[in-house]
């Protein structure tokens, strides 16, 4: 089971002293709109996404069909069938994405202890 792309989205509460700060960290932009309130930041392979006033916590993000670049990738587990395969182990999920859809889709689901998880597929 391949989750894709692996990314850190923090809920900041100013994104103009965050992005400053992960900056000062060796950070660089990789997408998003500041203006909207949201970035997309990369360190090396690392990445982390800044959203302020979109989420009440951190969350842990995986990206179906997407490197670490944000590239498409030629072959991905598609969401509703990472969807399928969760719900068959057990797993308890917070939001669905529909499953007789196709395309961008997401869903979420917490760990053990509250953690909240994104899957967030964009193609």
């Amino acid at each position: 089971m391949q989750l894709g792309a692996f990314s850190m989205s923090l809920a900041v509460k100013d994104i103009h002293a965050s992005k400053e700060f992960y900056e000062k960290l060796g950070f660089q932009a990789l997408g998003g709109d500041i203006e909207q309130n949201w970035l997309i930041l990369k360190n090396g392979q690392t990445v982390i996404g800044l959203f302020q006033g979109m989420f009440e916590k951190n969350l842990l993000t995986f990206n179906p069909g997407w490197d670490q670049n944000a590239e498409n990738l030629d072959s991905f587990t598609d969401i509703r069938d990472l969807q399928k395969h969760l719900k068959s182990a057990g797993i308890q999920l917070t939001s669905e994405a529909d499953e007789s859809g196709s395309g961008p889709a997401s869903m979420t689901l917490e760990d053990p202890d509250g953690n909240p998880i994104l899957i967030d597929q964009h193609r």
